[in-house]
């Protein structure tokens, strides 16, 4: 089986746009991955999230090993046959997961033990269990395990947070072992502390990955703090690999990350809001609940391409999301992940066209004089 491998095709600043190869396919970046929680993209068929751009999909270990559990995954041929996508899957290491339990946790050295929030039954996951898992789902790209307090926190308790996490790097690489064909990415921590994570990087680099995820944001420090960490944590993890933001985010979010440096990002915003009548577009956002869509004849998005905006009107979407019919979901849904495909594919051509100042330029003044809801 082939390796994957990464390459920069051009740059513009510090925004990148390129390739990661895959023996399951082609994985162009900057990549937005939708997030497939429980084996599926929630209100979408698999070839449908094919269709709004996506290359690759993330899943999600904790949820996983604890329905179906990862080993009935693998006795079914895998995630990518049980779930009917055959490109690229990421998975998480369920580190994050495990930190949003809060008093259902006990951290020690060795890993974390915790009651599951659908049963309680008691589960530990290590370093080399969380290796373990991810390999029984068959992950092209899998994360190494580690430890992510939420923001704000104390320096100490952000340091040894860090440093833990390192420890759980290397355990994590050792498990791993060698894989062809498949990948696995370090994890940078640090909080907002810029030498913490400068020592971070310097650990992960010593014990070399395939890519480098910066971890530990998006965890309630507000944009302004997390694009102020962006400003150089990037530039701390090797240049020549790939560069994952984890969990996010809302539009603004992503184009400040490409701008500063971040090649993959994840988020459960565009489908959560789906759900929710929160949908997005190049004027802004719109909450397709609120009474002044009810007789409204235009469609979302009068320069979008999906099912949504091609066959239906806001005041259909208005009705369906308000009769709660299951439609509205699937619609509204789609349409989110297209325009987040919409972005990235506006920034990869940008990039490499040499014009990503101007396009995130046109990106902010549009979604500034538009059409948007109070929400």
């Amino acid at each position: 089986m082939t390796a994957i491998t990464y390459q920069i095709d051009a740059t513009d600043g510090r925004a990148r746009t390129g390739k990661i190869n895959t023996p399951r396919g082609e994985i162009r970046t900057p990549a937005f991955m939708p997030v497939g929680t429980a084996a599926t993209v929630k209100a979408m068929m698999p070839s449908s999230v094919r269709e709004t751009g996506a290359d690759i999909l993330l899943g999600n270990t904790y949820h996983l090993m604890l329905r179906p559990t990862a080993e009935r995954i693998a006795r079914l041929g895998g995630l990518h046959k049980f779930m009917n996508w055959d490109r690229p899957i990421l998975t998480d290491s369920g580190g994050f997961q495990v930190m949003s339990l809060a008093n259902l946790r006990k951290l020690t050295e060795r890993g974390v033990t915790f009651k599951s929030h659908i049963d309680g039954s008691k589960h530990e996951i290590t370093p080399e269990r969380s290796m373990e898992i991810q390999e029984l789902l068959g992950s092209d790209i899998v994360m190494c395990f580690d430890e992510c307090p939420a923001l704000p926190a104390d320096r100490t308790r952000i340091a040894e947070s860090m440093e833990l996490s390192m420890r759980w790097a290397k355990r994590s690489k050792d498990a791993f072992g060698d894989r062809p064909g498949h990948a696995l990415f370090g994890i940078q921590q640090g909080g907002l502390e810029q030498d913490l994570r400068q020592q971070s990087a310097e650990a992960l680099r010593e014990i070399g990955f395939d890519g480098y995820a910066v971890g530990g944001l998006a965890v309630g420090e507000g944009q302004e703090a997390m694009f102020g960490c962006l400003d150089y944590a990037p530039e701390q993890l090797p240049q020549d690999k790939p560069r994952y933001l984890m969990g996010v985010g809302k539009p603004d979010d992503i184009v400040g990350a490409v701008a500063r440096g971040i090649d993959m990002m994840d988020c459960v915003l565009p489908s959560r809001s789906g759900r929710t009548g929160q949908v997005f577009t190049r004027m802004g956002v719109l909450n397709i609940k609120n009474a002044r869509h009810a007789d409204d004849p235009r469609p979302l998005d009068e320069n979008c391409d999906c099912p949504a905006c091609q066959n239906y009107s806001r005041a259909y979407l208005h009705h369906v999301f308000r009769s709660q019919e299951m439609i509205s979901s699937m619609l509204l849904t789609w349409h989110n992940l297209r325009y987040y495909q919409d972005i990235m594919a506006g920034m990869r051509e940008a990039i490499a066209a040499g014009t990503f100042t101007q396009w995130q330029a046109e990106f902010h003044a549009g979604r500034a004089q538009g059409d948007i809801d109070p929400l």
